[in-house]
């Protein structure tokens, strides 16, 4: 936590100019209102100061009320507070934002993501550098809960929402932008929005918001199609991401596991009609998968003899994600069953 610490002092202006950056972060959870404010004053201090952030609230006013005081409080005036009065979930909650933002670049953050200090400033010179980029993603390092969480291999992060499974090095295309740090220019959104059908607010604790994930997959590869254009991953454009001790236990990563694969083969049903997934855009799974078989089993195999008990851990939940991607991916075409088995795992 010392490291964090330090990265977060007050960082020297940059003297760059540039466009306007909407900043939009949507929260449900009146108990993230404490990770809302320290990303709030992670985008105080940024390096790039040409900044509009919009906070979308939903289920709860008290909330958004409390997040607009704690704006006042930190004299943050180009924070906006908007409440989110349709229907719920992530997709409409940004798309909402969207339909408010001023800027020129559109980025989005988790309500528990914090911001390095030149993450603003990053991201503009990211767009400046190449005009054909529509979209830019970069990395969500873990902030864990607790130091005794780092055991967790780095090939599962995406089940606790952070990127080193992404093994990349520079600035490079990708197929699609991370929701939990992303930005796209304003251009994009003349094509399209986030599907709402999609974004099933996965940080909830109890499983109750747990639905179809991958908006930010749809709505990136649609933008790739409909514009011609890439989206970039680049590794300077960097955030935290809390890491909370609930995510480790069993029931959130087999439900996190389950939905990532019912997912999957969502969207490539859509591909016969909407330009989804199809099995070439799939690349990056199947890289992940050999690296797991290739890499990480053989890896714990040979950590028994040294740590039983991490290997133990690590292998156990290997099997328990892996297991329930395959579930939740014949889930969707299995009829009745694959309709039992979402209600299940917590639609």
């Amino acid at each position: 936590m010392a490291r964090l610490a330090s990265r977060r002092t007050r960082a020297p202006r940059s003297t760059i100019d540039g466009p306007l950056l909407s900043v939009i972060v949507t929260s449900y959870r009146l108990d993230r209102l404490a990770d809302i404010k320290e990303l709030l004053d992670s985008l105080q201090t940024q390096t790039y100061t040409n900044l509009d952030v919009l906070f979308v609230g939903e289920g709860t006013r008290d909330l958004g009320r409390e997040v607009a005081a704690y704006g006042r409080q930190r004299g943050l005036a180009n924070l906006r507070v908007l409440f989110n009065d349709g229907p719920t979930g992530l997709a409409p909650a940004r798309n909402l934002g969207i339909e408010h933002a001023r800027g020129e670049i559109i980025a989005f953050l988790d309500d528990d993501a914090i911001a390095l200090p030149d993450w603003a400033e990053e991201t503009v010179k990211s767009f400046a550098a190449d005009e054909s980029v529509i979209g830019l993603t970069g990395p969500a390092l873990p902030r864990w809960e607790g130091e005794a969480m780092e055991w967790f291999p780095t090939e599962f992060y995406w089940i606790i929402s952070c990127s080193a499974w992404f093994d990349a090095e520079g600035v490079r295309t990708v197929r699609n932008a991370w929701g939990m740090n992303m930005a796209f220019r304003r251009e994009a959104f003349d094509h399209c929005s986030f599907d709402e059908r999609l974004g099933g607010n996965m940080g909830a604790a109890d499983g109750s918001k747990l639905g179809l994930l991958g908006e930010d997959t749809l709505f990136s590869m649609r933008i790739r199609r409909e514009t011609g254009r890439p989206i970039i991953y680049n590794p300077r454009v960097k955030v935290f991401h809390r890491v909370y001790a609930y995510r480790f236990k069993p029931r959130f990563v087999r439900r996190r596991a389950f939905w990532e694969g019912y997912t999957k083969a969502w969207l490539r049903k859509l591909h016969r009609q909407d330009g989804g997934l199809a099995a070439d855009d799939l690349a990056t799974e199947y890289r992940l998968l050999r690296r797991i078989a290739l890499g990480f089993f053989p890896r714990v195999m040979v950590g028994f003899a040294r740590e039983p008990r991490r290997s133990w851990r690590q292998l156990c939940l290997a099997i328990d994600a892996l297991g329930h991607v395959a579930l939740g991916y014949a889930s969707a075409s299995a009829g009745p069953l694959g309709r039992a088995l979402c209600r299940r795992y917590g639609r």
